[in-house]
């Protein structure tokens, strides 16, 4: 049984992972930003005992030691960890270079760089740092994304983010493997989440899923049975590699 500390698990890829991980058998502490209600509906879809919810925004370098704190309070220890929480593309966060002002574009650069890169990598150090201390083995699973080779022209701080989290996670599987802690990351595509339902429902739907040669999406449930294996120790030997998970709509 492994004890796993799931980031941005309110919905989601995170949600699916968190119900996949107690699937498994794993205690697993439910991280959120803002939204408890949904967080505290993942925990209530969880199998087994022993589940947390912990809350606090990743930006916030003190907050994040508060979370991994509280994790591994609840847990006794972390040695799985699924870096999932993210600001993704949305309405809100667009921030194409000929369509936002001077003010907008470092507003979005600096929220997305802080979470989607700096909030992972501070999570990475505390995490590593007790697993090394305890001399405990482990494995932690980032959650980058297709944007990060394929480029995202009306959110390139996303995009940036995620191509420095795949090189982070490259660097970590480097750096950790000789203390037994294997790094890896899975680069979804467009994914069926509760956010971009309205989007698949609307006008470009049907392009969205013809990125895909399967004519569709992907769904939470097949990211997270990736990240499963991952943090497997069965997957010690993909330690530093990159998964595609986006239906053959971009390919490297």
């Amino acid at each position: 049984m492994a004890h796993a500390l799931v980031t941005g698990a309110s919905r989601g890829i995170g949600r699916a992972t968190a119900i996949a991980l107690s699937a498994r058998g794993d205690r697993v502490a439910v991280h959120y930003g803002r939204d408890r209600d949904a967080a505290a509906q993942t925990l209530s879809m969880l199998q087994g005992e022993g589940h947390h919810l912990v809350g606090g925004d990743l930006a916030d370098p003190e907050t994040a030691q508060d979370v991994v704190d509280a994790a591994s309070s609840a847990l006794g220890t972390i040695d799985v960890l699924v870096n999932n929480a993210a600001t993704a593309p949305s309405a809100e966060t667009f921030h194409r270079v000929d369509g936002i002002d001077y003010a907008g574009w470092q507003r979005a650069w600096r929220r997305m760089i802080d979470v989607d890169l700096l909030g992972v990598a501070n999570v990475t150090y505390l995490v590593a740092d007790a697993l090394i201390a305890a001399k405990r083995p482990g494995a932690i699973v980032n959650v980058g994304s297709r944007g990060a080779t394929r480029g995202e022209p009306d959110f390139p701080a996303y995009g940036a983010a995620k191509a420095g989290l795949h090189a982070f996670g490259q660097s970590m599987a480097v750096a950790l493997a000789p203390h037994g802690i294997s790094v890896a990351t899975v680069a979804p595509g467009f994914v069926a989440t509760d956010r971009q339902q309205e989007r698949l429902a609307g006008p470009d739907g049907d392009a969205v899923r013809a990125q895909s040669p399967f004519g569709r999406v992907g769904t939470p449930e097949e990211v997270a049975a990736a990240i499963l294996y991952l943090s497997s120790p069965e997957a010690q030997w993909a330690s530093g590699a990159v998964l595609d998970l986006n239906g053959a709509s971009h390919l490297r």
